[in-house]
């Protein structure tokens, strides 16, 4: 596993670049509440930490980096989002989340890689992200990409079929807020991928059908979020081992603000998680608005 960097400052709760996100807000929607909250915002120069120093499971939301990882792969072989490919029945895994396997009935199945992409992150298929792992060249190399860009303080380890195996395994998929972030912000503006594929991955986050109780649900209608959820099971005693949104907020001004929740180790309710995700969001939206 690698070393975990972090810098001496965040050993405290929260570090904050501008006066405008107020630490005292997200004091006052975690009170009391039976989790640890992480949160990250990045926008323009400015940086907000909080509880940042935990390493937290990424659950669903290491799919935006499985996805990355493999679009390189296809821009480096020239290989077109509308390549078929086929997903055998002996990777349509049962006992797992699966939109793709429901609908073929576990057979085997032609798909563009257009499609599997979109059940990834859009619906957050199982399978499908397994499969661009495999195609990827396996979690490893998943890893070693997104450091190679400069992205500490993260682990993966794990796929969905070993997770799903031992739920607990899902805590070696971690990262820090701020890791996650910054892991974002250079996907949107360092030119990572091709227009065509960043473009694509914009659409497709755009398009993310889950969490809608979390960031979606604090912020306006007419606001833009791209963003990639994540969700783990109950551990015997209850505790909800983490509850995750990661996005970007396409403020009415063009500019974005990437921002980070997460949510570990709860005793709450699926809707307290939730609404810290959101009322967390809300803050941010209005601090910048």
């Amino acid at each position: 596993m690698k070393r975990y960097f972090f810098a001496v400052a965040l050993f405290f709760c929260c570090v904050v670049a501008s006066a405008q996100i107020s630490k005292t807000d997200i004091d006052k929607i975690v009170a009391g509440k039976q989790a640890d909250v992480g949160v990250a915002v990045l926008y323009e120069d400015e940086t907000f930490l909080y509880n940042n120093h935990l390493r937290y499971p990424l659950m669903s939301v290491f799919k935006l980096h499985v996805a990355v990882t493999a679009l390189k792969k296809m821009e480096h072989e020239n290989i077109s989002l509308d390549s078929v490919v086929v997903v055998s029945s002996e990777q349509l895994h049962e006992d797992t989340y699966s939109p793709l396997r429901d609908e073929s009935g576990g057979k085997d199945t032609k798909a563009a890689f257009r499609k599997l992409f979109e059940y990834t992150i859009s619906l957050s298929d199982n399978n499908t992200c397994d499969y661009l792992i495999y195609f990827a060249g396996g979690i490893e190399a998943v890893d070693s990409y997104v450091e190679s860009l400069g992205i500490k303080d993260f682990n993966l380890t794990e796929t969905e079929k070993s997770m799903n195996a031992v739920p607990l395994k899902s805590y070696d998929n971690w990262s820090t807020p701020l890791s996650t972030a910054l892991f974002m912000k250079k996907i949107y503006t360092e030119n990572i991928l091709s227009d065509e594929h960043l473009a694509f991955l914009e659409q497709i986050m755009i398009a993310t059908s889950s969490g809608r109780d979390k960031m979606r649900a604090g912020l306006p209608e007419q606001v833009r979020l791209g963003h990639k959820t994540g969700h783990s099971g109950r551990l015997p005693d209850g505790t909800r081992m983490a509850e995750n949104d990661a996005g970007v907020i396409y403020l009415p001004d063009g500019r974005k603000c990437f921002i980070v929740v997460f949510v570990q180790d709860s005793a709450e309710s699926d809707e307290v998680n939730a609404k810290i995700i959101a009322e967390i969001a809300a803050a941010v939206y209005d601090s910048l608005s």
